[in-house]
């Protein structure tokens, strides 16, 4: 009934409210997590309570870390972030699509800055395992985009707990350029000798677009062995519309931009099992695309992914969602 960005507003503001109540956390917490330590895994080095988190773009500010973390999630990305504030594209800019189970955003990296995220971060309570989704200003051009992942770097630094290299985002004009193959190993390495030159090395992954050819994700493949990448997040949204239920008129009206959901499941889980093939057992992946069920969340598992992310699924099926994963997860282990 309403727009969905503005409902997001809503929410969040509702949830800053009820963490100010006293025992609201513990009784947030209580309903929700799920605790054991056969959910427990430890990936890049890093150890998770359990594999479920919440994909970036959710809370891109760092807004919410100690509330969102009573919903049960073993790790929360935020972001995507860039140096300087900026308001991301024109609104309408979030869409849902009920019959696809699915949304369609271009927001754009909208976003208050790193240097406000880290504000929060020095504030936050909770000690979940905090990743931080890095990326460039729109108005950077792609050949100084190496300045702006750095100064995010060196923000972030000593607030999360592993970085993230954004360059799969449909929303900034130019940026899956950046996927290529030079600008690629360029980016990555810099990043990877940066995380790694201070006094506590911190693990670097890469997240990348649904849409890469065969091709596309063997240079990727090659590029991660030969910057020595710590992961790879698989995937983000996808600009394809294909076999979706909402009708052609509606998507026309909604135009450009990512879609999420439930549409983009199979096309992420086959990515995920090309990766695990290709990269063998111990490659660290995260699954993240389409989770909308507790079978979804299983298959990216079994597809090869060491943790997984849900956002879409988050929204449609509500705050229980992460704590019916880990039931089923102890179920089947």
């Amino acid at each position: 009934m309403f727009d969905a960005e503005r409902v997001h507003h809503f929410i969040f503001r509702i949830l800053w409210l009820l963490g100010k109540v006293p025992g609201t956390r513990r009784l947030l917490a209580a309903l929700y997590e799920v605790q054991s330590p056969w959910l427990g895994r430890t990936v890049f080095g890093l150890k998770f309570e359990n594999p479920v988190g919440l994909a970036a773009g959710f809370d891109k500010d760092a807004r919410l870390i100690d509330e969102l973390a009573c919903f049960g999630f073993g790790f929360i990305e935020i972001g995507t972030l860039t140096p300087k504030p900026q308001p991301g594209n024109e609104k309408p800019r979030l869409f849902r699509l009920p019959a696809d189970k699915a949304l369609i955003n271009r927001m754009g990296f909208n976003n208050e800055g790193v240097l406000a995220a880290v504000e929060r971060l020095k504030k936050r309570k909770s000690t979940i395992i905090v990743g931080g989704n890095i990326g460039k200003n729109k108005d950077t051009p792609n050949e100084k985009a190496l300045d702006d992942y750095a100064y995010c770097v060196e923000a972030l630094y000593l607030y999360v707990d592993y970085f993230v290299v954004n360059v799969s985002s449909p929303n900034t004009p130019g940026l899956r350029e950046l996927q290529e193959k030079e600008p690629l190993r360029k980016l990555l390495a810099y990043v990877k000798a940066l995380a790694g030159s201070k006094e506590k090395a911190k693990p670097v992954l890469l997240k990348i677009a649904p849409d890469l050819t065969v091709e596309q994700l063997d240079d990727v493949i090659k590029i991660l062995k030969e910057t020595k990448t710590d992961g790879i997040i698989a995937t983000n949204t996808t600009t394809s519309r294909e076999g979706l239920v909402t009708d052609q008129n509606t998507l026309e009206k909604i135009g450009a931009g990512g879609l999420s959901g439930k549409p983009l499941s199979s096309k992420s889980t086959e990515v995920i099992k090309y990766l695990r093939r290709q990269l063998g057992p111990d490659y660290p992946i995260i699954g993240v695309g389409g989770i909308m069920s507790v079978d979804d969340a299983l298959e990216k598992l079994k597809a090869g992914a060491n943790l997984i992310q849900i956002y879409t699924g988050f929204v449609y099926e509500g705050p229980s969602f992460v704590r019916q994963i880990n039931r089923a997860l102890l179920k089947n282990s």
